[in-house]
C-alpha cells in the first residue's frame, strides 16, 4: 500500500515540523527529512525517514516537499540558496509551505520557483499550534491552484481537520495574518485581564474556568490565562518572537493595501516591547508579566 502513497520530503524539524512528521510517518508516507541542525531529525530517522543532506536531495526522490520554518528569509534560502530546492526540483512536484510568511514574497517567490524549475507551490500555513500538530487537528487554509490542492489534500488531512482553500498563492498567507491579529491581540488583551484580576484582589486562576462558555471564551484564554495566572511559563510551546514577526507581516501587508489595522500595529509594538525585555525566545504566556506591578 505504501508504494502507492506519493513520497514527501520534509524540511523544518522544529516545534510543529516534528510532531507533523510522525504523523505522516504514522499514516505510512514514505519521508525524507532535512534540518539545519540535523540531530533533530535523529527520532524521525529512527523511526523510519531517509535523512538528506541538502534541501536539493530533498526533492531527489521526493512527489511533495513541505516546508515548516521560521520566516521569509529562511525559506527564500532554503530555496533558492545553494543546494536549495529550486536546484534540485523538477517539472511535476509540489512544495507545500506551512511556514507563516509575508503574502506578497510567497507569490514572488512562488513566481520564480516555477520559472526556475517548473514546480508549483501551495501557501499552506497553519493553526493549532504544537497540541493541534500532535493530534492531527490543525486548522490549515491554503493558497495556489485547485489541482495542485486536491493533489496535496490526502496529505494535509493526515495534519488537520480543517483545510480550506482561500485562493490564488499568497491567499493561504493573507488569511494566516489574520489568524494571527486576532491570536497577538487576543494574547495581550488576556495578560491585562489577569494582571488586573490579581491587583485587584481576584483569584486570577479562576478567569478562564468563570468566563468558559461565555462571550469573552476563546481557545486563548483556556490555554492562556490558567499559564499566566500560575506563572506557568514551560515547557515552551510557542515563541514570542512568532508572533512579533507575524504581526509585522500583517502590518506591513495592512500598509501595501492601504488597509487599516491600529490595534494590530499597537499589539506589535507592545510585542517588541516585551520580546526586548528578555522574552524573545520564551512562551506568550510570560505577556502577563508586562502589565505585573513590579513595586
Amino acid at each position: 500500500m505504501n508504494s502507492k502513497l506519493p513520497s514527501l520530503g520534509f524540511a523544518g524539524i522544529g516545534l510543529m515540523g516534528l510532531p507533523m512528521c510522525r504523523r505522516l510517518l504514522a499514516a505510512g508516507y514514505p519521508l525524507t527529512v532535512w534540518n539545519r541542525s540535523p540531530d533533530k531529525c535523529a527520532a524521525l530517522v529512527a523511526a523510519g525517514a531517509r535523512l538528506a543532506s541538502s534541501p536539493a536531495e530533498l526533492c531527489r526522490d521526493s512527489d511533495m516537499v513541505l516546508l515548516c520554518l521560521a520566516d521569509t528569509a529562511v525559506v527564500r534560502e532554503v530555496v533558492f540558496g545553494e543546494q536549495g530546492i529550486a536546484q534540485g526540483g523538477r517539472s511535476g512536484q509540489l512544495l507545500v509551505d506551512f511556514s507563516s510568511l509575508e503574502p506578497t514574497a510567497t507569490r514572488e517567490m512562488a513566481a520564480e520557483l516555477a520559472a526556475l524549475c517548473g514546480m508549483a507551490w501551495l501557501d499552506a500555513p497553519v493553526s493549532g499550534g504544537t497540541p493541534g500538530a500532535e493530534a492531527g487537528t490543525l486548522a490549515i487554509m491554503v493558497g495556489g491552484a485547485a489541482a495542485d490542492l486536491e493533489r496535496a489534500r490526502p496529505v494535509l488531512q493526515v495534519l488537520g481537520q480543517r483545510v480550506t482553500h482561500m485562493g490564488a498563492v499568497g491567499a493561504g498567507q493573507v488569511t494566516k495574518a489574520c489568524n494571527q491579529m486576532i491570536v497577538a491581540c487576543n494574547a495581550l488583551v488576556i495578560a491585562e485581564v489577569v494582571a488586573l484580576a490579581e491587583q485587584s484582589g481576584v483569584d486570577a486562576t479562576l478567569i478562564a474556568e468563570a468566563l468558559a462558555g461565555g462571550f469573552a471564551d476563546s481557545r486563548p484564554l483556556q490555554i492562556l490565562a490558567p499559564q499566566m495566572a500560575e506563572s506557568r511559563f514551560e515547557p515552551i510551546k510557542w515563541h514570542v518572537r512568532t508572533l512579533l514577526k507575524d504581526l509585522d507581516s500583517a502590518v506591513k501587508l495592512s500598509r501595501e493595501q492601504g488597509s487599516a489595522t491600529p490595534l494590530s500595529g499597537l499589539a506589535a509594538q507592545l510585542m517588541r516591547l516585551h520580546a526586548s525585555q528578555g522574552y524573545l525566545e520564551k512562551d506568550p504566556a510570560t505577556l502577563v508579566e508586562l502589565y505585573r506591578s513590579k513595586g
